[in-house]
């Protein structure tokens, strides 16, 4: 493989001497870039754009063609997964995710089984390897998938939800069927991270969208339990170096100390959790990223500078820090703001790694 140009992400994720703070964006590749949705009309739908490996590649590629961003993270969606087991993922125009078919019972689950990501999810690990040689070694690619819990609810639900009833039912009621549904799900999770490592990704996240829904005790039973048990089934190196693992938990910040005992190199904070404060309880054990609200995006270039010199000065010197927004970057942000936010934690961050 190429030698990697630029390895700050890496570097920053194993907690290693950088010269300047990394900085990718969550949802980096999407709507708020009028060459995505140039590409997506192309493709006919989302699902087109997901499935065609050339296309994937050329949205994965956008954001570095306009930004100098640290890491690449491939386009994908975080459904393929439960798409792969037969549940028949599609999308409405508004209303975002939707299944064809439900999981509401035992029987339902009892029929899933593990899947195989060459044979059942070829379009993807084909975007990996396609990503990894267009490249050509000038930033880290990320692989990603869901949390099993995050699938979960979906794949009970039907599709999106505000309150989870159904998945919430299912968990106090019938605990044993949930855990049966993770435990598929995080094997799964395993194998698709893994297939994607050995297809090029050279790190990888684990998005737990929802996570944020369950109380205490049921966060560590039915959420972070499956991530442990993902984070410890994985590939730990390939061509070489470590494959760092990141967690995310979007308002998980009461659960970070929990989070930094799975072995995952790094934890993704939302902006509801004040960084300074995190790396104090857990930034012996693993580095941060984040945080920054992706509303800030919606503000002058001036104000943008502000908030990135902020969110520096709060993390402080030193390396284990990727900057990055609490969550994805949203449709309605100006390209120029974005490319501001990228310019500024370059710009502004040397001081902490002098």
């Amino acid at each position: 493989m190429t030698p990697l140009k630029n390895d700050r992400f890496l570097r920053a994720l194993l907690k290693q001497p950088v010269d300047v703070t990394p900085v990718w964006m969550m949802r980096q590749a999407g709507r708020y870039l009028p060459e995505y949705r140039a590409s997506r009309a192309k493709a006919g739908d989302f699902m087109g754009l997901c499935t065609n490996p050339e296309l994937a590649c050329e949205v994965t590629l956008q954001p570095l063609e306009r930004y100098p961003l640290d890491a690449a993270i491939l386009f994908s969606d975080i459904l393929t997964i439960p798409d792969a087991m037969g549940l028949g993922l599609y999308f409405e125009t508004g209303e975002g995710p939707k299944f064809k078919k439900v999981i509401q019972s035992t029987q339902d689950i009892e029929q899933l089984k593990a899947v195989n990501p060459e044979k059942d999810l070829p379009y993807v690990i084909d975007a990996v390897r396609l990503i990894r040689r267009e490249l050509n070694g000038s930033v880290p690619l990320i692989g990603f998938s869901g949390s099993p819990w995050t699938l979960a609810t979906y794949m009970i639900e039907g599709g999106s939800s505000r309150d989870f009833h159904k998945t919430k039912q299912m968990l106090y009621n019938q605990p044993e069927a949930l855990h049966q549904l993770l435990s598929v799900l995080a094997d799964s999770v395993v194998a698709y991270l893994n297939a994607q490592i050995q297809a090029g990704a050279q790190a990888v996240q684990i998005f737990d969208s929802w996570g944020g829904a369950l109380s205490h005790a049921a966060y560590q039973e039915f959420s972070l339990g499956y991530m442990d048990k993902i984070v410890k089934g994985l590939i730990k190196e390939n061509e070489g170096r470590s494959v760092p693992v990141i967690l995310f938990t979007k308002g998980g910040g009461q659960w970070i100390e929990s989070m930094a005992e799975t072995g995952a190199h790094a934890l993704g904070l939302d902006w509801t959790t004040d960084l300074n404060q995190a790396r104090q309880r857990v930034g012996h054990k693993v580095a941060l990223q984040g945080n920054m609200d992706p509303a800030v995006l919606y503000a002058t270039p001036e104000k943008i500078q502000q908030e990135v010199k902020r969110i520096l000065e709060s993390y402080g010197s030193g390396t284990g820090h990727v900057f990055n927004l609490g969550h994805g970057i949203t449709p309605e942000v100006d390209p120029a703001n974005a490319g501001a936010f990228i310019d500024a934690v370059h710009t502004f961050s040397a001081i902490y790694h002098s």
